[in-house]
């Protein structure tokens, strides 16, 4: 797909979108729409985009005072697969949506149960509560994430979309990356509640803007849409077993065991059941031309594989910070996140490559330069200097900002309104659950390559105490150095001394 076919591919849309009767705004009127108003949405869309990122990681710090006030200590990873789980699994039913009744409708709706989950979680009175009212909070925050990027698409002409992306991307790695320090200062000098409390006056500001500055119109009349219920159901549920198998197998129970096997059996179960429905089906949730056509197939491939790549730094990095190069968590946390530094800035630039010589080879230059940086993570020196690591994430999040961003603008241009939605809800399903099988699977070599490589270093109190830089032998101390080192991907699998 070059930049020409992605031009081309260009449909005008049958159902537009005015800013306060600015005019039509569609991929090719966009540029007619006022700023000002134009702005005041994209003001929204950050606004969103920032407090779906923000509370999938601003629990981390809060766990302990939590717990202290709550109990159910032995619950507590809940708090964040359930609400990752939730955003996952609703997202191609939320695409699919909003091309059926508009993305207005959606995006308010799920504005509405964010904030909602967000009161009832500072209500919470016990661990059980907290994680159902979590849940509430994901299955919200599917609807602002996959509507915030279609929009996006929908607002700005293909030439200024890198632009618009590039800032949700910016606005959604520093809200990540800001979460955790958020979390810890409320829950220290306020209350844990705050960290949920907080978010009722943002959301209110975006959901204000969105409803008096954004407004759908139809061009033409069309039948009584028609939804697929029973398709989104199975695929809901068919997410939510397999996905909870990958986040909790080896983590809640072994992999082996009879929760995660009834888990993998019942999502394998429920996939057929969906693969009949959605065949059957009129207008079904998923529908088969996000993978009978080759482009979409291909990005949704390409960003299931993203997702995977992703977590191999997330998995290893701060381990490896903290055991061999001796870093407090604070700084080992700095080394990881220093990517989303130069991620939105190399997306913004991506535009200027893509121009020149398509959507696909700007792609395939990222993912090269990705794959080299990668396969030098295991030739760090040992023990090293902190610089190294943090320049090859440097150049890291480089790479993937000019993989990513021309596949999802690319995707995006090659469909209409009306499937829009659809597509993009696909592909951003698909690096959720790429990053989700990358978390058990990379987690699961980590925990094996340590397993094996730790039989001199002590018991698992001085193992323990060795990865939180606690006072241990500093025989234990090197030999958990030494495991982490040679765990790192590719130096254990190849079986380096």
């Amino acid at each position: 797909m070059s930049g020409a076919d992605g031009c081309k591919g260009q449909t005008v849309a049958r159902r537009g979108f005015r800013v306060d009767g600015a005019g039509s705004v569609t991929q090719d009127t966009a540029r007619e729409t006022r700023t000002d108003r134009r702005g005041a949405v994209a003001a929204a869309l950050m606004l969103a985009m920032a407090l779906a990122a923000l509370d999938s990681t601003v629990v981390s710090t809060a766990v302990p005072q939590i717990v202290g006030d709550l109990g159910g200590f032995s619950y507590f990873s809940w708090l964040f697969s359930g609400y990752l789980l939730a955003v996952t699994v609703t997202l191609p039913v939320y695409g699919k949506l909003s091309d059926t009744f508009g993305r207005k409708p959606v995006l308010v709706v799920g504005a509405v149960l964010f904030l909602l989950g967000s009161l009832l979680c500072a209500l919470a009175w016990n661990m059980a509560a907290l994680i159902a009212f979590r849940v509430v909070q994901g299955l919200g925050g599917g609807a602002l994430q996959g509507t915030v990027q279609t929009l996006a698409a929908d607002l700005y002409p293909l030439e200024q979309r890198p632009r618009i992306q590039a800032r949700l991307s910016t606005v959604w790695a520093v809200s990540a990356v800001a979460g955790p320090g958020i979390g810890g200062l409320l829950a220290s000098y306020a209350d844990w509640r705050w960290i949920f409390l907080v978010n009722l006056p943002v959301g209110a500001v975006a959901l204000w803007l969105i409803v008096r500055h954004l407004h759908e119109h139809r061009g033409e009349a069309r039948p009584r849409p028609r939804v697929d219920w029973a398709g989104a159901f199975t695929v809901f549920a068919c997410g939510g077993a397999l996905l909870t198998a990958l986040v909790q197998g080896g983590v809640a129970w072994d992999w082996l065991s009879a929760p995660s096997l009834a888990l993998l059996g019942t999502g394998l179960a429920l996939l057929g059941a969906a693969v009949v429905v959605e065949r059957r089906a009129a207008q079904p949730i998923i529908p088969g031309w996000v993978w009978r056509r080759r482009t979409i197939a291909a990005v949704n491939l390409a960003l299931g594989a993203l997702g995977l790549v992703m977590v191999a730094p997330a998995v290893f990095l701060p381990t490896y910070a903290q055991t061999v190069l001796g870093l407090a968590p604070v700084a080992a946390g700095f080394v990881l996140s220093v990517w989303t530094l130069t991620w939105p800035v190399s997306a913004a630039l991506s535009q200027h490559v893509y121009r020149r010589i398509g959507f696909r080879n700007t792609a395939m230059l990222g993912i090269g330069t990705a794959a080299l940086i990668l396969f030098a993570f295991p030739l760090l020196p040992y023990p090293g200097r902190a610089w190294q690591p943090t320049l090859l994430m440097l150049l890291l999040g480089a790479a993937l900002g000019l993989f990513q961003l021309p596949l999802i603008v690319g995707v995006q241009a090659t469909v209409g309104w009306e499937e829009r939605g659809t597509a993009t809800a696909s592909i951003l399903f698909c690096r959720q659950t790429g990053q989700t099988v990358g978390a058990a699977l990379f987690g699961a070599v980590a925990n094996g390559v340590l397993a094996a490589r730790l039989g001199d270093a002590g018991d698992l109190d001085a193992v323990t105490g060795a990865l939180d830089g606690g006072a241990v032998p500093e025989a234990t101390r090197r030999a958990v150095a030494d495991a982490v080192h040679t765990g790192l991907p590719g130096r254990g699998l190849r079986g380096d001394p």
